[in-house]
């Protein structure tokens, strides 16, 4: 267990990557590799950052389902969030909603806390950061709970206001779910966790900040991690694979690509919502 995560599962071994063709909406990729793994008999699935767009999140979910039920897989599989619910695209209340309801039913689940829930959260008792805020996507939450956002220029008076109608407005069992998102979780060879790790710190002393914000230190380090890191947080236009991470952010409220990845037992697949495309990257050490 690292920080303030969880741990499902035992070790295990991931092994080789082969990508198939670009264009698909699912890819499964082979890669040479130290290896790593789920435990036998689990499967996981992880989706990356949602921001917003209920609509690719049902649709990606009705994909992993379908899936689920294609193969002959017969445990609960386990469902991963690796945060960033909300903000930049105007259905955050919606997604909320979703990762609430029924239609996760046959998954064991987990939700990671992202920046973004992070801001949010801070938000309904520090109104001083709504300026801050608006700007990276709050302005757009805010519209989807009914409350108009000040313009980010405006006082701190209009921002406090702001901030009274969100607590106001706000469903109790989406404040619940807000409050007691995890940090992470590890399942075998594999740390699922919003943004990263930094380098040089064991697993279970990193802190919180780094967990929800770092990005240049843990991306473009190559010192082992002690497990492999699946993140999400940096947006890019396919997702990434090396023996170090697993990156699923292909930014959603703009690309309309909402990215999952499965793993089951030495193997590593990725769905999306829309075309996933060749990237160099996933083919790096």
């Amino acid at each position: 267990m690292i920080g303030q995560g969880r741990e499902s599962g035992g070790r295990a071994l991931l092994g080789l990557f082969r990508r198939d063709q670009a264009g698909s909406n699912t890819q499964q990729v082979n890669f040479a590799g130290p290896p790593a793994s789920v435990p036998a008999g689990r499967r996981v699935y992880a989706v990356g950052d949602v921001h917003g767009r209920a609509d690719l999140l049902v649709r990606l979910i009705e994909h992993i389902r379908s899936d689920l039920s294609q193969g002959s897989f017969e445990g609960r599989p386990i469902l991963i969030f690796l945060g960033d619910y909300v903000d930049r695209g105007f259905q955050s209340r919606e997604v909320i909603d979703v990762l609430l309801s029924d239609l996760l039913s046959p998954f064991e689940t987990y939700f990671l806390k992202g920046n973004h829930e992070a801001a949010m959260l801070q938000f309904l008792t520090d109104p001083s950061i709504g300026p801050r805020w608006a700007e990276f996507g709050g302005a757009e939450t805010l519209v989807s709970y009914g409350v108009r956002p000040p313009r980010t220029r405006t006082s701190l008076e209009d921002w406090g206001r702001a901030s009274e109608e969100l607590q106001a407005v706000l469903p109790p069992e989406h404040l619940h779910f807000l409050s007691n998102l995890d940090l992470s979780v590890r399942i075998g060879d594999y740390v699922f966790v919003h943004a990263g790790v930094r380098p040089g710190v064991p697993l279970d002393q990193q802190s919180e900040y780094d967990m929800l914000w770092i990005r240049d230190e843990f991306l473009t380090d190559r010192k082992p991690l002690g497990a492999v890191i699946v993140h999400g947080h940096t947006p890019a236009s396919a997702p990434h694979r090396d023996s170090r991470r697993v990156g699923i952010d292909t930014g959603a409220y703009l690309s309309g690509k909402l990215t999952a990845a499965r793993f089951e037992h030495e193997s590593v697949e990725f769905f999306a919502t829309g075309p996933i495309v060749s990237s160099p990257s996933t083919q790096s050490a």
